[in-house]
């Protein structure tokens, strides 16, 4: 084999001459190497001007954060790649490096003479739960289902809140089952010597094949049937009065003692794979159902990631527990002992304490290694995988009203499993590029080396499209959110933190101006008529998403189209703020300009007035035209100089803004800043509303509060408007109360566009 390899340090071992810290999983075949590195990029800053005629300031400012690099590589590479570390850091500051796996002692020698640092040895169980532990906290699409034969190959499960406590079977050689109950407590609760090491030495007997992934691709192309004895064989069918199917295995191999003929290689090596999954999947129901675990997770060099050894197991599973367990696998699987490696290394700054982000932007995702398949992701130079986790500013929690948190799920619609709205979705984020690349130079017209940044934004985009066109299950669901926010990742990558700033600064100031004659004109209407007028201006407000083509393409060619224009679009929603007043309303909003000031700030006054306390939570960071935290203290500043209402709502601390925790149009209210969700509680919220395509349509619709809820957005997309039942510019009001609570007086509105 040729060991000899081009690293491109920007595609491969990304910023190392900023790495702090490292460790490495060698493992029979695959290296699996982890690093810390702090990552300088640029940050969009506003800030006020106390007697100018701008709003505030726009700025764009150099800020570090950390980020998780993890590089799986083959063995056949691991000199090389020593070498290229070594020629590459810059300070590294660190004298250890952490190792584990089965490898680290045969490499050792050769990992100290190469990087000059001391290899210290973790445990190797330790590290794959530290690891596994890791993954399930931070990235909510880890863990899937495998089912071979349906649209989608894989199902990815939401993660419940709390992980533990869980069943990790990791196939190494032989087989371990390992009771995980926390952090820190777990236990080796049983194994079996029959495991992928004895798959891959009876299938080197039996079909003279060496190589593990060459006897996975035998196996995919056998019959087990003609090898294996079946209950039909048997019994002529069925075994009714037992339960036993005809097409059941009565005896693996069963055939071979009386057949005069010989067996194909790919039907032994089928037969042998069935018998070892059989077997080790009848284990862990056995102790799964010992220690009433429901969530099994399966791992080590004998899954990665196999189609074919997946659907085994999973078959087996199945079986034994009539459906009632489920067996779960890892997207990241192979990086678990490399991450709990790292853990170890850096328990001084304590990792746990903070939440991360998978950054699209720099992760290889998940790639089907089915036979079958070609997938164009693998022409990458080698056979290099990547993942990068960024850490993040703010530690996210759950939503405190969430009903029920380990039943919600963000997305309204999974593009993994509808191939027709996968196809569209992909096909309309690749026509609006064009555009998404305009507005990014256009953001920082000063800077020469902006269109060359932008059309490698353009080039990275568009690979990730593609990809996904192949593998549309590469980074878990695949999603209206998902493409959003892989988008800015690619965005934030390139240093555009904020394309939309300079327009959102347009509109803001736009807005501004005609507030206090809105305000004004609501005062003059009757009660009942200023409720409609309202919740009309919310409604016409959410009509300007520069996100939206529909409505970037009506903003570009007739600038003068204006907030009461809007107001025409909008129907007649049904009544909401009637009967006693709510004591906190948590309303997420949406977009700058006309959206927060025209439509929201008129609606939270309101809210105020009836003895409501209000709490407004934005983006943390920007996407799209979204008006972020810092955006709306400005703004809200402004508006309390010209309006006592809602100046008395923040000296009284009645009126609250938060972040939200997110950098993203969509909202996952698993993932909410921690601070958010203590004001939550802390002030009684019982009514949340949520505005806007992304957040409440795209994402949220079906989700099920504790307390009341409402739900509105104008839908701004003709292809989704028609599969809604519905015309471009309908209306999404969905107002809901909790089973068993008592909702206002004629408030309910219909739960469809209108």
């Amino acid at each position: 084999m040729d060991k000899s390899i081009t690293l491109p340090p920007d595609e491969i071992f990304r910023n190392l001459e900023n790495a702090k810290r490292f460790a490495i999983d060698i493992g029979g075949s695959l290296t699996k190497l982890a690093y810390y590195s702090t990552v300088q990029h640029k940050v969009a800053k506003v800030r006020s001007f106390e007697q100018n005629a701008e709003l505030y300031e726009i700025s764009e400012q150099e800020e570090v954060t950390a980020r998780l690099h993890f590089i799986k590589f083959e063995n056949a590479y691991i000199e090389t790649c020593l070498d290229f570390i070594r020629d590459h850091l810059v300070n590294t500051g660190t004298k250890v490096i952490k190792a584990t796996g089965g490898g680290a002692h045969k490499f050792k020698e050769l990992i100290e003479r190469k990087l000059g640092l001391k290899v210290d040895k973790e445990d190797e169980m330790t590290c794959l739960i530290r690891g596994c532990n890791f993954v399930l906290r931070n990235i909510p699409h880890e863990a899937f289902v495998y089912a071979k034969h349906a649209d989608s190959e894989f199902r990815f499960q939401t993660t419940h809140p709390d992980i533990f406590p869980y069943l990790l079977v990791n196939i190494g050689s032989g087989v371990s089952i390992v009771k995980v109950e926390s952090e820190d407590k777990f236990e080796r609760i049983g194994g079996s010597s029959i495991g992928g090491g004895t798959f891959w030495g009876l299938g080197a007997l039996l079909t003279k094949t060496k190589r593990f992934d060459e006897l996975l691709q035998l196996a995919s192309k056998g019959q087990h049937a003609s090898v294996d004895m079946l209950v039909r064989d048997i019994y002529g069918g069925s075994y009714g009065s037992l339960g036993l199917t005809g097409d059941l295995i009565a005896s693996s191999f069963g055939k071979s003692a009386t057949a005069d003929k010989g067996f194909s290689k790919e039907d032994m090596a089928k037969s042998l794979l069935h018998m070892i999954s059989n077997d080790i999947g009848q284990l862990a129901c056995l102790y799964a159902k010992l220690h009433n675990l429901s969530r099994v997770y399966f791992g080590g060099f004998f899954i990665r990631g196999h189609p074919v050894t997946m659907h085994t197991i999973t078959y087996s599973i199945n079986f034994f527990t009539k459906g009632e367990v489920q067996a779960l696998f890892l997207r990241h699987e192979g990086y678990l002992g490399a991450i709990g490696a790292f853990l170890k290394g850096a328990e001084e700054d304590n990792p746990n304490q903070y939440s991360w982000g998978e950054n699209y932007a720099g992760s290889s995702g998940l790639m089907s290694v089915s036979p079958e398949m070609n997938p164009m992701q693998r022409a990458r130079s080698g056979t290099f995988d990547m993942l990068e986790m960024d850490r993040l500013e703010r530690q996210l929690v759950n939503l405190p009203l969430l009903q029920d948190p380990s039943s919600y799920i963000p997305d309204t619609m999974d593009l993994t499993e509808d191939a027709l709205a996968r196809e569209y979705w992909l096909s309309c984020f690749e026509e609006a590029l064009d555009g998404v690349v305009k507005r990014a130079v256009a953001s920082q017209p000063d800077i020469p080396e902006a269109i060359e940044r932008s059309e490698k934004f353009r080039q990275k985009y568009r690979h990730k499209l593609q990809t996904l066109r192949q593998q549309p299950f590469a980074y878990g669901s695949l999603t209206v959110r998902s493409l959003l926010d892989t988008r800015e990742h690619c965005l934030n990558e390139f240093n555009f933190p904020d394309p939309y700033s300079k327009i959102k600064q347009r509109e803001n100031d736009m807005a501004l101006r005609y507030y206090q004659k809105a305000v004004k004109s609501l005062e003059q209407l009757s009660w009942e008529q200023r409720q409609f007028a309202l919740v009309r201006g919310v409604l016409a407000g959410n009509v300007f998403d520069w996100g939206a083509k529909a409505v970037s393409d009506v903003l570009e060619s007739d600038p003068e189209f204006g907030f009461d224009e809007a107001k025409r679009h909008s129907l007649r929603p049904a009544l909401l703020l009637q009967g006693p007043p709510h004591k906190c309303a948590l309303f997420f909003v949406d977009n700058s300009g006309v959206d927060i000031i025209l439509g929201v700030m008129p609606f939270v006054r309101e809210l105020l007035s009836r003895g409501t306390e209000v709490v407004l939570a934005s983006n943390s960071g920007p996407a799209l035209n979204d008006v972020t935290n810092g955006e709306l203290q400005i703004l809200t500043e402004r508006i309390a100089a010209m309006d006592p209402v809602i100046q008395a709502g923040l000296r009284d601390d009645r009126l609250t803004l938060v972040q939200s925790g997110s950098s993203s149009p969509c909202l996952d209210l698993s993932r909410l800043d921690k601070v958010l969700a203590m004001v939550v509680r802390e002030r009684q919220t019982d009514l949340v509303i949520i505005e806007g395509m992304g957040r409440a349509l795209h994402t949220n619709y079906y989700a099920r509060l504790s307390c009341e809820s409402l739900k509105t957005a104008v839908i701004k997309n003709s292809w989704l408007a028609e599969r809604l039942g519905g015309k471009l510019f309908s209306v999404v009001f969905k107002y809901e109360v909790p089973p068993g609570k008592p909702s206002q007086e004629d408030s309910s509105a219909p739960s469809t566009p209108s």
